[in-house]
């Protein structure tokens, strides 16, 4: 194979991906805030988002996080991190159009650093006619710096501030909310999301903890996926 033919990714489209992103940051910080509530360290929470970078999951498990770890906590900590993280099967399978072509050294290390916005910007990005992988290094980059760099000054805010008095509990929601703009495909195929936040709101009536996240997302996904054609 030449070079011309090789698989490859540009810098044009690696910058095109980090400025599409931009107006996803302000959602960004709020795992910092959280931290600083349940009383971890700074170099907790630093250590955590660079390590771990998980987006939802790291603000639910920590929102969630017990005065004292036990082990049916630490079972529920697990769970629910699984089922929460399930996502990134489907996420990961969506990417191989963009990223199949790519050597597997260049792919795999990389999928450490795919969340949901290079996700949903990287579709768009290719039902455009999009086909370069930069665009998604670009996005995922972005996410992940910004959300490590963020987590200080979201830390400060949680530690000096009610997030509650300012609304700031609000960010993540709306984060996510208006990301599902970008999936909506007609009515029954968004079927699972209304029943999904039924039975999260219910679940967390009745049992609290972990299990709003757990089986909320079980039932968005079994409906969704009866639903779809």
């Amino acid at each position: 194979m030449t070079a011309a033919l090789k698989p490859h990714w540009t810098c044009g489209a690696f910058r095109e991906g980090v400025i599409a992103t931009l107006p996803l940051m302000p959602g960004l910080f709020a795992f910092g805030t959280v931290a600083a509530r349940k009383g971890f360290s700074l170099l907790d929470a630093l250590t955590m988002s660079g390590i771990v970078f998980s987006g939802v999951a790291q603000i639910i498990v920590v929102d969630a996080w017990p005065e004292q770890l036990t082990v049916t906590s630490m079972f529920a900590i697990v769970v629910a991190t699984f089922v929460i993280c399930s996502r990134f099967l489907l996420i990961g399978a969506a990417m191989r159009p963009l990223l199949g072509k790519l050597p597997a050294a260049q792919v795999y290390p990389f999928l450490h650093f795919m969340v949901e916005p290079p996700w949903l910007l990287g579709l768009r990005y290719e039902r455009n006619g999009g086909r370069d992988p930069g665009f998604i290094f670009g996005s995922a980059a972005a996410c992940w710096v910004v959300w490590v760099v963020s987590t200080a000054p979201g830390f400060w805010l949680g530690s000096s501030v009610d997030p509650y008095r300012f609304g700031l509990d609000m960010v993540m929601p709306a984060f996510f909310t208006a990301m599902l703009v970008s999936l909506w495909q007609g009515p029954r195929k968004a079927i699972g999301w209304p029943v999904a936040a039924m039975v999260a709101v219910a679940a967390d009536w009745l049992f609290g903890g972990f299990w709003y996240a757990v089986l909320g997302a079980l039932a968005g996904s079994i409906v969704g996926g009866l639903a779809d054609e």
